[in-house]
């Protein structure tokens, strides 16, 4: 099985994993749906707390679903601390995480169980490899939500503006949503690309929007008219307006502040380039962005939908496409069809 990439999508709460090889077909290549990193850590922090343990958390800054787990810990009466690095899962400004009672510290207090925070753990990884009776991979491609550093200002508003960055100087190209070198204040995934050994990290939003592409009918329509790429997370969602290999607008809004119809008409707005920035921001999602659309798009009408809440727009005029069969693992399709579109502009 030579050449394999594992290719983890971390979410809050599954890491829907791939083990891709080029030389076998992609319904035979191992694929597996298993507790988020988050889940299998907030585990082992609810058996310490059973314990009745102090817990001092060290290593990597991860996904924050972890911090309720550190919450309920506080909740229960008992100590927890925390190495710099790992704090920063809680809260991008530290003086937060001192204020809600956490202790930093580099070193385990003595009395405490040390708890390692970490998005992808090798030694796990090499076990469960090994139990499976699979090779370790030649390459790790990773993605994940990051919404990144930004002191001073929103964490909205300074997510947002990567996305502004990527439709004017990256002139919406979609390889560019898979990061060679992550951007400085994506903290999340520049830790995660450390630990994977420097293979590709991307948004987990992004992924899954690209693993669309991953389809060649979708792919060959989008060149012929603009075509809507839906992502409905479990807490976040996204949209691109994709027309001849350029994504032309990006919308961005969190899942709990919208039903099936307010997205729709959310959409429609976006799909002709009348739905603000502001609006979007003001109704409590990150915001909307579109470059000037071009008229043989055709209103961008063909709407593709993903992601485990993707029901939300059942009945509505849109088609629900399944990556490499498999609906759960798109974003795991994207981090592969981002790493062929980027070889294929470099050649």
């Amino acid at each position: 099985m030579g050449n394999t990439t594992l290719c983890l999508d971390i979410g809050s709460g599954t890491q829907d994993v791939l083990l891709y090889s080029p030389n076998i077909e992609i319904e035979n290549c191992p694929k597996f749906v298993i507790p988020s990193p988050a889940l299998q850590i907030g585990r082992r922090i609810e058996n310490l707390r059973m314990q009745g343990q102090n817990i001092w958390l060290h290593d990597r800054n991860m996904g924050g679903g972890v911090t309720r787990f550190i919450r309920a810990h506080q909740k229960a009466g008992l100590k927890v601390s925390a190495s710099r690095s790992a704090a920063y899962t809680m809260a991008d400004d530290l003086t937060r995480v001192t204020d809600m009672g956490i202790e930093l510290t580099d070193t385990c207090p003595e009395g405490f169980e040390p708890v390692r925070l970490t998005d992808f753990d090798k030694d796990w990884w090499r076990n469960f490899l090994e139990a499976a009776e699979l090779p370790w991979p030649d390459h790790i491609a990773a993605c994940a939500q990051d919404h990144g550093f930004h002191p001073g200002e929103s964490n909205r508003r300074g997510r947002f503006k990567l996305w502004q960055t990527f439709l004017t100087e990256g002139e919406g190209r979609p390889e560019s949503l898979i990061y060679q070198t992550p951007p400085e204040m994506l903290t999340r995934l520049r830790d995660l690309q450390e630990d994977i050994a420097g293979g590709v990290v991307a948004d987990t939003g992004a992924a899954a929007v690209l693993g669309a592409l991953y389809v060649d009918e979708i792919e060959e329509l989008s060149f012929k008219k603009g075509i809507t790429l839906v992502n409905i997370g479990n807490s976040h969602l996204i949209a691109f307006l994709l027309f001849k290999g350029q994504i032309h607008g990006v919308y961005e809004q969190h899942t709990g502040c919208v039903n099936g119809k307010k997205l729709w008409a959310d959409l429609e707005q976006f799909r002709c380039g009348c739905l603000p920035f502001e609006q979007v921001f003001e109704e409590r999602g990150h915001g909307c962005l579109t470059r000037e659309l071009p008229e043989e798009a055709d209103g961008f009408k063909q709407t593709f939908v993903l992601g485990p809440r993707r029901a939300m727009l059942e009945g509505y005029d849109v088609s629900f496409p399944a990556p490499g069969g498999d609906m759960m693992l798109a974003g795991c399709f994207g981090l592969i069809k981002g790493m062929t579109l980027a070889d294929k502009n470099q050649t």
